[in-house]
């Protein structure tokens, strides 16, 4: 059964700067910050028993992940930081003008942060829009903290809808501007990269049951500081934790990594995309049988990377109920039997980089 449009408001929308934070429920804090802090060396802003905020090395605000016990990993939040104070007023009327469960506290729903409203958007998803945040210190000029691995900034969301066309629309509304996406011959899209701040994106729509999130990505400066990832990783006998690459991507052209946390939240490690804030920056669009969009090499995706992804919580705290994707998937249409990816077009051999893996 198709889903109906959302509806565009006519109120204006919040003004949006960046993608700023996530918080996530996770089930086991020690093992968790063993991960995000000993191993990826994220900095601790403040913590408790219950409760870890994290940051990148050059981030001024308070924090850039918020981990907190709980009884089911999931995400409880995506939250944007948005211009000013009135766009925090913005955002409330925007989404109850769309019908949207909306909650606002003005000391915040975590610590650092001030007045903010929390919606259940129309696809699902507990979004966040705050401006008053506490300033920390920044660290970029901090060399004797930094590891050979430092994480300098939050990048992006990965967010996972069975109707990308749907929420493309409702986010376009809402002021996103599409960088890239995954098309087929007859119009189908299978994925679609949409931007705020001047890079590929701040978010992303991932075709599958949702709503789930797919990933938070962490960017790094150079390749080199992904490759040490990996060592570390290794040397630590915690290999199985790198789901995906190291590799380089088509779209987006970003140098990549993908690990999984103790809970299985997938953390992507991303350096090395282009600028797109020019008005009349043109978009990339990707045949979906083409076998280099996902990885410029041409490596195989594991069916993981596909099939997993973090549930996500309403306001409520409950656990939302996903909904099946009607349309095709990218990975039925790409591997195995039914499906062809080709390195050069018009070269109908498959082999190993279809995904036929061990």
């Amino acid at each position: 059964m198709s889903l109906p449009p959302i509806p565009t408001p006519s109120v204006t929308p919040p003004d949006i700067v960046r993608s700023a934070y996530m918080d996530v429920v996770v089930t086991d804090l020690a093992a968790s910050r063993a991960f995000y802090v000993d191993v990826l060396g994220l900095v601790v802003t403040e913590e408790s028993d219950t409760e870890i905020y994290l940051r990148t090395f050059e981030e001024f605000i308070h924090h850039n992940l918020v981990l907190r016990q709980g009884p089911v990993a999931a995400v409880a939040a995506l939250a944007y930081r948005v211009r000013t104070p009135e766009d925090v007023d913005r955002a409330q009327a925007y989404y109850e003008a769309m019908g949207c469960r909306t909650e606002r506290r003005e000391s915040g729903f975590v610590r650092g942060v001030g007045d903010t409203v929390r919606v259940e958007d129309p696809l699902g998803f507990p979004y966040e829009f705050f401006h008053r945040v506490d300033h920390v210190e920044r660290l970029a000029w901090r060399y004797d903290l930094h590891n050979p691995g430092a994480l300098v900034r939050l990048d992006h969301f990965n967010q996972v809808t069975p109707d990308v066309p749907r929420g493309l629309a409702y986010l376009e509304a809402l002021g996103f501007r599409v960088t890239e996406d995954i098309e087929d011959e007859d119009g189908i899209v299978y994925a679609v990269w949409m931007r705020r701040k001047d890079t590929v994106h701040d978010t992303a729509l991932t075709g599958g049951n949702g709503p789930r999130v797919h990933h938070l990505a962490f960017a790094t400066h150079e390749q080199h500081n992904i490759i040490h990832i990996c060592d570390k990783l290794g040397a630590l006998r915690m290999s199985d934790r790198i789901e995906r690459g190291p590799g380089r991507h088509g779209v987006s052209n970003a140098f990549y990594l993908y690990i999984l946390d103790p809970d299985g939240h997938r953390v992507e490690i991303y350096t090395q995309d282009y600028y797109t804030g020019d008005p009349d920056n043109p978009v990339v669009r990707w045949d979906v049988h083409d076998n280099q969009r996902r990885d410029w090499w041409g490596n195989p995706v594991v069916p993981s990377w596909y099939t997993e992804a973090s549930p996500v919580l309403d306001l409520g705290g409950n656990v939302r109920e996903i909904e099946l994707r009607e349309e095709p998937t990218e990975q039925a249409v790409t591997v195995g039997a039914d499906g062809f990816s080709y390195t050069r077009e018009g070269d109908r051999e498959q082999g190993f980089k279809l995904g036929n893996t061990l």
